[in-house]
């Protein structure tokens, strides 16, 4: 991402002991120092004791120059940041007590060490000139005070290298929406926004009739749009091709019962998604910091130059697999929620859908 790119405001996900907020500042202009003292009024950790980590998987913010714009690091837009207070270090207090002492007569050939008052935090911060933030949101007492309810899930691979994080299986609800409610998940924070997204759908297609023609979609784009505002009717192929060009992010989905990996913007965009398809339901892959973390903790997308995450992936739908976290599509046991009639697989459910004239109405038994 270039310079010229980035629009004002800029909003990064700060990560502290205490919650998530948001920060917004200026990356061309805000400096290293700027954003601790940003963090410090948001946290009330002094910039001094804090420890950044930013990208990822998580790295240290350089410190070497206080006055480095963020913009070179750089810091991307949508970055987290993640602050932990460190004690102030014993050499530094020991430092600190001797240059805060004075030497004093309190009689003949004797001195006494009378202590002065260390320098409060305020003064201090006070001298760094910062911008204010944009955008303050109430800093929650725990993240918990928002629900944001620690995820607990034995489908959990560790990502490669020390504290990389752990990539875990984001279960959505069996509502004929999964589709939807896993692109929700990893891109708009929630399951929440799958009707909002089957609009998104609706819209590409009708404002794109070259690209998804009547050939394309396998009947009238009309029908097709009408089909997908629906909240019973499945998404496949065409909604993450969609999606895919909306969020302009690889969506790498993996089967997990051939192990096969389709990528949707392949080599065209610089992130990646990933999304687990067993048979007839899709599910996220979401990255946590620690083996049980909040979802608000999570990473959603991931740069397309992080080459540990397909493998990581892969091995994760293995795992998966080896447990039958799929439905083979073509013995499985259907039928037709209009007339009751029992159908065997998919290639079974397409032949009376033709049949009959009716779309996907179907259940399992």
């Amino acid at each position: 991402m270039t310079n010229a790119s980035i629009q004002f405001p800029f909003h990064v996900r700060l990560r502290a002991p205490r919650g998530v907020s948001t920060l917004d500042f200026d990356p061309d202009q805000t400096t290293i120092e700027d954003l601790r003292i940003l963090i410090f009024s948001s946290t009330e950790i002094p910039p001094s004791e804090q420890e950044l980590k930013y990208s990822y998987p998580p790295k240290a913010l350089p410190d070497s120059n206080n006055q480095q714009k963020l913009s070179t690091i750089p810091i991307t837009k949508g970055e987290q940041i993640i602050v932990t207070s460190l004690p102030p270090a014993t050499s530094s207090a020991q430092s600190s007590t001797s240059a805060s002492t004075s030497s004093t007569k309190v009689g003949p050939g004797t001195t006494a060490k009378i202590p002065t008052p260390a320098p409060s935090i305020k003064p201090t911060n006070e001298s760094i000139s910062a911008p204010s933030p944009i955008h303050s949101p109430p800093r929650p007492e725990s993240p918990l005070g928002q629900n944001d309810i620690p995820l607990e899930t034995n489908d959990s691979v560790a990502l490669p290298g020390r504290d990389a994080g752990y990539l875990q299986l984001r279960v959505v609800p069996d509502d004929n929406s999964c589709l939807f409610s896993a692109i929700g998940v990893v891109f708009e924070g929630g399951i929440e926004a799958a009707q909002k997204l089957r609009k998104v759908v609706a819209d590409a297609i009708r404002d794109d009739p070259f690209t998804y023609s009547d050939v394309m979609l396998g009947q009238p784009a009309d029908h097709y749009i009408d089909k997908m505002r629906k909240p019973d009717t499945w998404g496949g192929a065409i909604e993450l091709s969609i999606f895919s060009k909306h969020y302009k992010t690889e969506i790498s989905s993996f089967d997990v019962a051939s192990g096969r990996c389709d990528r949707f913007g392949q080599d065209e965009y610089d992130w990646r998604c990933l999304l687990v398809y067993s048979g007839i339901h899709y599910d996220a892959l979401t990255l946590s910091p620690l083996p049980s973390s909040p979802p608000s903790f999570h990473t959603t997308i991931f740069p397309i130059t992080d080459l540990t995450i397909l493998p990581t992936a892969q091995k994760l739908v293995d795992q998966l697999k080896s447990r039958h976290y799929y439905t083979d599509t073509a013995t499985f046991d259907l039928r037709c929620q209009i007339c009751g009639e029992g159908l065997v697989g998919e290639k079974g459910a397409r032949e009376h859908a033709t049949k009959t004239g009716r779309e996907y109405h179907i259940v399992l038994p």
